[in-house]
């Protein structure tokens, strides 16, 4: 995969629709709001387990089962982007295979539909270390993830893979939250070959995946953690 980024000629873009899963989530919630933030954005279309609750002119939601989304295959047509913030831990799934129903099999179900309905982007949430083949089981399924979505056939597919997220989550992770205290803490230190361990705010992570989007890129591509950090700095548009 290619971490490199091609930037289309200086048109700028707007009425770009798009659609978010995860979107109750740390991410997929910065996500939705970067995307009604852009002026390049005329529609933002979330499918989720509950409400946001708030409203927006640009904003459409959907509750949905996800072990039935094929069933809302329509609300794909007319994206442009797909922005995939499905995500889980073991621990919250309760058993590996849970995990990778939800980290594994729903985003490539969403990729299938993504390109029977035309979409021309898929982004998506991965993680420092992805690799189909490592020993670590939740490296190992993020990087069978990235493998078959990648496979699917769709115009552009972009793989983020921060390390430790921070930000304020709607479900208490004592795991996450100490390590974020950690990290925060160490941050000013992590520089050089240490940068690419930062811990990386859900908001910068949501900036550099509209970024990205924007681009219209061909072709697969991964973002490693320091390029989401500098991807992340500036507001997408």
């Amino acid at each position: 995969m290619s971490t490199s980024r091609s930037i289309e000629s200086g048109v700028r873009k707007i009425g770009l629709q798009a659609l978010v899963l995860g979107a109750t989530g740390l991410v997929g919630g910065e996500v939705v709001q970067e995307l009604l933030r852009s002026e390049a954005y005329s529609l933002v279309r979330v499918l989720s387990r509950r409400p946001l609750g708030f409203q927006h002119p640009k904003l459409q939601e959907t509750i949905i089962d996800l072990e039935q989304l094929e069933e809302h295959a329509e609300h794909f047509s007319g994206m442009r982007d797909v922005f995939c913030c499905l995500g889980t831990t073991i621990r919250k799934a309760g058993s590996q295979v849970k995990f990778r129903k939800v980290d594994l099999e729903y985003p490539l179900r969403a990729a299938k539909v993504s390109k029977q309905q035309g979409v021309k982007q898929f982004l998506a949430v991965s993680a420092m270390g992805a690799d189909p083949t490592s020993r670590i089981f939740y490296n190992r399924v993020k990087g069978e993830a990235e493998q078959v979505v990648s496979s699917v056939g769709l115009h552009g597919v972009h793989w983020f893979r921060p390390s430790l997220l921070i930000g304020d989550r709607k479900e208490f992770r004592f795991g996450e939250s100490a390590g974020a205290l950690v990290m925060k803490g160490l941050d000013p230190l992590m520089r050089g070959r240490a940068s690419k361990y930062r811990a990386m705010p859900a908001a910068t992570l949501a900036r550099a995946m509209v970024s990205i989007a924007l681009t219209g890129t061909a072709g697969t591509h991964a973002y490693p953690n320091d390029v989401i950090h500098v991807l992340g700095t500036v507001p997408a548009d």
